[in-house]
């Protein structure tokens, strides 16, 4: 095939034979766009593939001869085109009749007037196709027999050969819609009639937008057929010719198969690992992969390590088959103990330091010492600092006697119970009861529990021999993270699967096309990849993890001392010097209620005797008294 202009190709291109290979004889390119002007592709090289793979009409531009006007059509123009013979028009019907004996037409021909013309039985409106049948005598005069087809009757007229036009002849046939138009091959060019469009010829360009697939991109490229350059079909000679085409693993993801798709690393996207696994080195262009499908579950795990000084972090498959015993958690605060609080399950905890309740502010936020026992009951709101509301978490203490199972009677157990309340801002700490010694898999752990969850692996995944968290003391399961990962092999170890995430790890690939070897039965998956500590905490950013609201803060009171020291402050005057009073005040009259909150509490073993005195001033971790008044005496 000779090269011919890409507009002349698409024109007469029969989209039933596409796929179509093209071989580019002169680029083109347009300055200032490398390689797309609006979407679509305006850069192409000599000697460039080209697979178109369809052809879309995008518009018809409508061109008048006469005076070099345009309009545009759009694909969807209902009218009617009738095709002219040529562009020359005639005066009177006499010349059109003239003109056809003269080239030996015999008759009947077809014409319009572009003026209406008014007869005795009816007025043809102006671009009516009539059809002239003979020429004869009608009362006298010399005329044309005419027939007029409605569509519902043919009407026969008598026009004399006087009758001025102008006149143009049609080629006999149908009228053609605008896609039967440009359809025909043989219409290309032609001078062509429209009643519904203002001139009385016009030419016909349309322009096309081509999809098509070349060598090493990604998408599908978008050219306009009025490119100015030069195409050759080789489709014939380009049989063995494989187009690659790079995609990323996000794509693929979202084509949703075939699988097993075989693939080769074309691009390894920059930044820093996210795994610590051994197949992340080997993550490099021109290595193979064979892509086995969407893993499932969907779910994963973010899970650090317990008790070591730098913990490590990884995520665990949702087909995680290692067995599970839950440890006890640990709660720094209140606050915590209300995130673990779950409607219908008692949780219950262990004082592991003393804590000095705020009792001036609110009798019933009491001390705690360690060992203390707790059953953590709601969250409510009390009085507290300042006159102002507290959230408080309201507890229950628990004596050593409540650990007796099968108590008589529940008011014989109330006598060793009484409810207290923390602030939750109460920086104590807590460590969960707990006697369950059962095994739990993954799935079942978190379905019965809420997280965090601490717990230990006691059996390995069996299909992951190289299992790490056996070796760990305890695991802090910290987060679900709902996000589809593809299951693949490297061609060089087929025998071993792991689960990339497309959305952290989106490798741009090529699909290959041999089939890849798969050893028979299934293959086991590596349910446990070791975080790298910035990938770990980038998951942290997530909104899962941003949702959590921050525990709050504790409330800030003024003591006497403080009030005194902001006083000093605006007076310019220097504080005095400071020293710690001397611990041999009794206590306050205010406080003699509150005090007996210690001898009050029956079967109490473990208490917390207070060894100083509470004062108003309860911002500072000391109190002092002020030596100024002392030091004349001194001197």
């Amino acid at each position: 095939m000779e090269p011919v202009s890409l507009q002349d190709f698409v024109c007469s291109l029969d989209p039933a034979s596409l796929p179509r290979v093209l071989q580019v004889c002169s680029g083109v390119y347009f300055q200032g766009s490398i390689y797309e002007i609006s979407g679509n592709e305006c850069c192409l090289s000599t000697g460039d593939l080209i697979k178109v793979i369809q052809v879309h009409l995008q518009k018809v531009v409508c061109e008048n001869p006469e005076t070099g006007q345009t309009m545009v059509l759009a694909p969807n123009f209902q009218g009617h085109f009738s095709l002219l013979t040529g562009p020359q028009s005639y005066g009177t019907l006499e010349e059109l009749v003239s003109a056809a004996n003269q080239s030996s037409k015999k008759l009947p021909i077809c014409f319009m007037s572009t003026y209406k013309i008014a007869t005795k039985a009816r007025v043809v409106p102006e671009k009516q196709p009539l059809k002239l049948v003979a020429v004869e005598m009608d009362l006298g005069t010399c005329c044309a027999r005419c027939v007029l087809d409605t569509g519902a009757q043919q009407v026969l007229l008598h026009l004399p050969l006087s009758q001025k036009g102008p006149f143009w002849e049609l080629e006999p046939g149908t009228h053609r819609t605008l896609l039967q138009v440009l359809q025909d091959p043989a219409l290309r060019d032609r001078l062509l009639t429209c009643p519904a469009l203002p001139w009385c010829s016009q030419r016909l360009r349309p322009e096309y937008k081509i999809e098509a697939i070349m060598h090493m991109r990604r998408s599908v490229v978008k050219i306009p057929s009025t490119l100015e350059v030069d195409v050759e079909d080789v489709t014939a000679s380009s049989q063995h010719i494989h187009f690659i085409q790079p995609m990323l693993l996000s794509e693929v993801l979202a084509r949703g198969g075939p699988f097993p798709l075989p693939t080769e690393i074309l691009e390894v996207p920059d930044g820093p690992p996210i795994f610590l696994s051994p197949w992340v080195g080997s993550l490099k262009k021109g290595q193979r992969l064979c892509i086995h499908g969407v893993a499932s579950p969907p779910w994963r795990l973010l899970a650090s390590t317990k008790g070591r000084k730098m913990p490590r972090h990884f995520m665990i498959s949702g087909a995680y088959q290692g067995k599970l015993r839950r440890r006890p958690r640990e709660f720094p605060t209140a606050y915590d103990l209300l995130g673990a609080l779950q409607p219908g399950q008692s949780l219950r905890v262990v004082a592991t330091k003393d804590y000095e309740g705020e009792g001036l502010e609110n009798p019933g936020f009491t001390s705690l010492a360690m060992g203390d026992r707790l059953e953590v009951l709601w969250s409510d709101q009390a009085l507290g600092a300042e006159d102002r509301d507290t959230d408080v978490l309201v507890c229950q203490r628990l004596s050593d006697e409540a650990e007796k199972e099968g108590e008589e009677e529940c008011g014989g157990e109330a006598e060793h119970q009484e409810q207290i309340m923390l602030p939750l801002h109460t920086a104590g700490g807590f460590v969960e009861e707990l006697s369950d010694g059962r095994r739990y898999s993954l799935q079942d752990l978190t379905v019965q529990f809420s997280l965090p969850c601490e717990v230990k692996v006691m059996v390995k995944d069996t299909n992951h021999p190289a299992d790490p968290l056996t070796s760990f003391p305890g695991l802090r399961l910290e987060e679900k993270i709902v996000e589809p990962f593809l299951v693949v092999s490297l061609d060089s170890k087929p025998g071993m699967c792991f689960e990339i995430p497309p959305r952290w790890l989106d490798l741009t690939v090529a699909e290959e096309e041999e089939p890849p070897s798969q050893p028979p039965g299934s293959l086991p998956v590596a349910t446990v990849e070791e975080l790298t500590e910035a990938f770990y905490y980038r998951l942290r950013k997530l909104p899962t993890f941003e949702s959590q609201a921050p525990p709050p803060r504790p409330p800030k009171s003024k003591g006497l001392s403080g009030q005194k020291k902001q006083g000093s402050k605006e007076k310019g005057v220097k504080e005095p010097f400071l020293l710690p009073k001397p611990k041999v005040q009794t206590w306050p009259k205010t406080t003699e209620d509150i005090s007996n909150l210690y001898s009050q509490t029956p079967g109490r073993k473990k208490g917390l005797t207070p060894t100083k005195p509470i004062t108003q001033d309860l911002d500072n971790e000391h109190d002092y008294e002020e030596i100024v008044e002392k030091f004349p005496k001194t001197l």
